[in-house]
């Protein structure tokens, strides 16, 4: 499996993980009976909930560049580099990490096509909100729509990009 494969993954699993913490959140609020007129309070909850998922996603990001780094690093200490006195092991893990790491053209294909599909999915996802608000739906539940649409388009962007991946486009 690539980098960018196993990159994916680790942002799809971030992002479900988010989508399924942010709906134990606000179903609870919807059971209870919390005022879904009070849009100071679910705009705080969005906005929190927001500033929260890009920490998360950021922290995630850095620990799955930390581990693959070292995946790499105990893999060719394990398969036993190439000894040359010129050439130390670092260098050799380095020049492996740079080659794993590598974007080509095929690589940001897939993400622009990927990204299309996402944001169409978010566009969808804005019209169903406002037409929530035209069927006289509370603004709440328009909010959440679209914090939701947003959620599920990077959801969608990132299985899309696997499958683009495992197609071999």
């Amino acid at each position: 499996m690539s980098y960018q494969e196993k990159k994916t993954l680790v942002t799809i699993a971030t992002g479900i993980i988010i989508l399924i913490a942010y709906i134990a959140l606000i179903l609870p609020k919807y059971a209870v009976g919390v005022n879904s007129e009070d849009l100071k309070f679910w705009a705080s909850t969005i906005l929190s909930f927001i500033g929260i998922s890009v920490v998360v996603i950021i922290v995630v990001q850095i620990l799955f560049h930390i581990l693959f780094s070292v995946s790499i690093a105990v893999s060719e200490s394990v398969k036993g580099a190439i000894k040359d006195e010129s050439v130390d092991d670092k260098s050799i893990i380095d020049r492996k990490i740079k080659i794993e790491m590598v974007e080509d053209e095929r690589d940001k294909i897939i993400e622009l096509k990927a990204t299309r599909i996402g944001y169409s999915f978010t566009g969808l996802g804005v019209a169903i909100a406002l037409f929530s608000l035209v069927f006289d739906y509370s603004p709440a539940i328009m909010l959440n729509i679209l914090f939701l649409s947003y959620l599920i388009g990077s959801l969608i962007e990132g299985f899309v990009q696997l499958f683009y991946y495992r197609k071999g486009y």
